[in-house]
C-alpha cells in the first residue's frame, strides 16, 4: 500500500506538468455582455395631449427663465435725459403756476435757477425756449405760446387765407381787364359815330348856305347850333367836374360804361377793391 502511494505520486505531479495551461482572458464584466447582447430598449414618444402638455410645460419653464434674465442697464445719457425731463417739467410747472403771462429775461433764469439749481438755470432755459414751452422775443419771455400764437393769427391772417384772396383777386383782374376791353370798345364806337354827325352836320351847313339857302339864313341857325355845342360842354363840365375836352368826354363815357357792364355781370366793386388794398 506503501510502495502504491509512493509510486502513484509522481505520476499525479507528471500529469499535472503535462496538462496544458489555459490561455489568459481578458476580464469582461458579465453584465456588459449581457446589456450588448440584449436588443435596445425603445422609449415611448409622447403623443396627443400629452405631447401638447410637455410642450406647453416647456414654454412655461423658457417665460419663467425669462424674468429672472436681468435687465438691459440704463446708460448715463439717457438717466441725465430723464433728469433733464423732470426739471423741465418742474419748471413748466412754476411758470403755469404764475398768474403773469410774461417775464424778463433775467426773472426767467431765477426761476429756471430756483427749481434747477444755479448751474443748470441757464440750460433749462434754453431747452425750454427750444421746445416751445415758452417764446423769448428779446428780452421778454411769453409764458404762454398759444395765446402769443391765437394773437398772431388774429393779426396775421393764415397762409391759406392769403393763396385763397390772391387767386380771387386774379380772377377777378381779368374779369375787370375784359369788362375794361369791351367797354373801350364801345366807347370808341360812339366818338366814331359822333365824328360822322359832325361830318354829315357840317355836309348839310354847307349844302345849304351854298345851293339851297343864302348866308344870311345860314348864319344865325350856325350861331345857334354852335351855342347849343357850348351848352352841352356846359352842362357835362357841370355833371362830372371835368374840363370839357375829347379826353375827358372818353374817360366818362368808358366808366358809364364799365360800371354799366359790372352791374350786368354782378362784378363785385367793394370785393375788388378790398382785395387789391390787402394784396398791396
Amino acid at each position: 500500500m506503501a510502495l502504491r502511494k509512493a509510486l502513484s505520486v509522481p505520476f499525479t505531479s507528471l500529469s499535472r506538468a503535462s496538462a496544458p495551461r489555459p490561455l489568459l482572458r481578458p476580464s469582461v464584466p458579465v453584465r456588459g455582455l449581457i446589456a450588448q447582447a440584449a436588443p435596445p430598449r425603445r422609449v415611448a414618444l409622447p403623443v396627443g395631449d400629452e405631447l401638447m402638455e410637455r410642450l406647453m410645460g416647456m414654454n412655461r419653464e423658457r417665460v419663467q427663465l425669462e424674468r429672472l434674465v436681468p435687465q438691459d442697464v440704463v446708460s448715463v445719457e439717457e438717466a441725465k435725459k430723464v433728469l433733464r425731463a423732470w426739471e423741465m417739467d418742474g419748471v413748466r410747472t412754476r411758470l403755469r403756476k404764475m398768474p403773469r403771462s410774461r417775464l424778463s429775461y433775467s426773472e426767467f433764469l431765477r426761476v429756471c435757477g430756483e427749481a434747477a439749481g444755479v448751474d443748470r438755470g441757464l440750460e433749462i432755459a434754453r431747452d425750454l425756449d427750444e421746445s416751445g414751452a415758452v417764446i423769448v422775443l428779446g428780452g421778454v419771455v411769453f409764458l404762454r405760446p398759444d395765446e402769443v400764437a391765437r394773437a398772431i393769427e388774429r393779426v396775421l391772417p393764415a397762409v391759406k387765407d392769403v393763396d385763397e384772396s390772391e387767386e380771387e383777386l386774379k380772377e377777378m383782374e381779368e374779369k375787370k381787364a375784359e369788362m375794361e376791353e369791351k367797354a373801350e370798345g364801345q366807347v370808341r364806337r360812339e366818338l366814331w359815330a359822333g365824328l360822322g354827325l359832325v361830318m354829315i352836320q357840317t355836309a348839310a351847313f354847307m349844302r345849304l348856305t351854298f345851293w339851297e339857302l343864302t348866308w344870311d339864313v345860314m348864319e344865325p341857325i350856325c350861331f345857334f347850333v354852335t351855342s347849343s355845342y357850348f351848352m352841352a360842354a356846359y352842362a357835362f363840365f357841370l355833371r362830372t367836374s371835368r374840363e370839357p375836352s375829347f379826353q375827358s368826354f372818353f374817360e366818362a363815357r368808358f366808366e358809364a360804361k364799365l360800371n354799366r357792364l359790372m352791374k350786368t355781370h354782378h362784378f363785385d366793386v367793394k370785393r375788388f377793391n378790398q382785395l387789391r388794398r390787402a394784396s398791396s
